[in-house]
């Protein structure tokens, strides 16, 4: 299930993005980019609306993909 970003409450929104920004296999190579700008970065593609948050009802976890990735 699709949630719509705007739907959760800041808190909820900056905790969501901030453990996605922070796991394993997100380095953003040579240059250092802040948290705040890996935040602010990925809150752009959500209001763009390149990824979603994807809620997996059967796990009851979210996730943040990309649209192009679901089918």
């Amino acid at each position: 299930m699709i949630v719509p970003y705007d739907q959760l409450s800041e808190e909820a929104l900056r905790g969501l993005i901030e453990e996605f920004v922070t796991r394993d296999g997100t380095d953003y190579g040579e240059q250092e980019i802040s948290l705040d700008e890996r935040v602010q970065q990925v809150r752009g593609l959500l209001a763009s609306g390149e990824v979603v948050i994807l809620f997996s009802e059967g796990k009851g976890t979210c996730n943040i993909v990309f649209k192009h990735q679901l089918s």
